[in-house]
């Protein structure tokens, strides 16, 4: 086990300096930092709360600015649970057996009223010893409340939460030891900035004409362009599910001829999503209705009886359909593949589901210059 120096002294070149010292050098408050950690599964960016552990985050901020975390990996993970790094020795595979247990007793607990919620990070500390935190962090995956007033929160993921996601889906052994472990390539610090809203949320209707969506399917793909003019919402929904892959893997589950076909309904996703993913980015949407006619090729967006209840499920006319004209929201149309409709029309369907499974294998975005 490493005894390294406290939060109170840190190095700086050949002298040492106390900590306060080294942020004002910087001319910065660690509220005003932001660390950007690039990994080999994506990038997130953490933000800090110095108001409630200002020893773990000026610890952590000054192994970033020294690129000590840079080649460590995240060596332990529970699927959709925590993930967890930082450790100076998991930079060597040849000690793996002793990766968990390096860069620690740097650092009293700062235990707080910080909840352990989706997008936390905390410091690891030895088992049983209190004021033992370093180097190693852990982040939320999922709310964990049974660590809440046990370990120091310190930070939250601001940007790339889903990164988190996929680390902690690494194959690992018995213990959460991960087996083939994610890399943390590089942590470096920027100024702070706001959390950013969802994607696609600030683009502007012009903007967002410039999007297509191929929606490539078991019976041939389409290809889509969006209305932002009339149903800016509904638009920046679609494309900010596709863009996030939760489109990916459903089917087509209902098939009416000459009417239409429905599919994005995450319920028929295969693998399904966890409920935290879900509630990332699935809201219900107002209404948009609009004077576009409901006919062969419109994209639309299906609902239950409420005017408000569209959330992820959308439909494609395959003929006249002009009865839902201003009762469902119309958002965009086939550009391309309407032959690719006509194929539906002959699915072979048990009431309005076909026989056999449809599969929206993937909705891929490019932009038009």
């Amino acid at each position: 086990m490493l005894d390294s120096p406290g939060p109170e002294r840190v190095d700086s070149g050949a002298m040492t300096l106390p900590a306060v010292f080294w942020l004002a050098a910087l001319q910065v408050t660690p509220a005003q930092q932001q660390a950007v950690v690039t990994t080999s599964a994506g990038t997130f960016v953490l933000s800090f709360y110095p108001e409630k552990a200002p020893g773990h985050v000026e610890l952590f901020l000054r192994l970033a600015a020294e690129g000590a975390y840079d080649g460590t990996r995240f060596h332990r993970v529970v699927r959709w649970g925590i993930v967890q790094g930082g450790d100076p020795l998991s930079k060597d595979p040849g000690k793996k057996a002793l990766w968990g247990t390096g860069g620690m007793n740097r650092v009293k607990s700062e235990v707080s009223d910080c909840k352990h919620v989706r997008g936390t990070a905390s410091s690891v500390e030895v088992a049983g010893k209190p004021d033992s935190g370093g180097n190693q962090f852990f982040v939320c995956v999922t709310p964990q409340a049974q660590l809440d007033g046990k370990f120091s929160a310190f930070g939250f993921v601001a940007e790339g939460i889903e990164v988190l996601d996929r680390i902690s889906e690494t194959p690992a052994d018995p213990g959460g030891l991960a087996l083939e472990p994610v890399v943390i390539e590089k942590v470096t610090l920027r100024p702070a900035r706001p959390v950013p809203p969802p994607a696609f949320s600030d683009a502007p209707p012009e903007e967002l004409a410039r999007y297509r969506a191929t929606l490539e399917t078991a019976l041939g793909s389409l290809t889509v362009e969006f209305f932002p003019k009339l149903a800016p919402d509904h638009a920046r929904n679609f494309l900010r599910l596709a863009q996030a892959g939760f489109y990916d893997g459903t089917a087509i589950h209902r098939v009416v001829p000459d009417f239409v076909l429905q599919g994005g309904d995450l319920a028929t996703r295969q693998p399904r999503l966890p409920d935290f993913r879900v509630q990332d980015l699935v809201r219900r949407l107002k209404p948009e209705f609009n004077e576009t006619r409901h006919v062969k090729g419109i994209l639309s967006m299906a609902r239950g009886d409420a005017p408000d209840s569209a959330e992820t499920s959308f439909f494609i006319c395959l003929g006249d359909a002009t009865g839902l004209d201003r009762e469902y929201t119309a958002f965009g149309r086939v550009v391309e593949g309407m032959e690719v409709l006509d194929r539906f029309q002959k699915v072979e369907v048990e009431g309005e589901t076909p026989r056999q499974r449809i599969e929206l294998r993937r909705v891929t975005l490019r932009k038009l210059p």
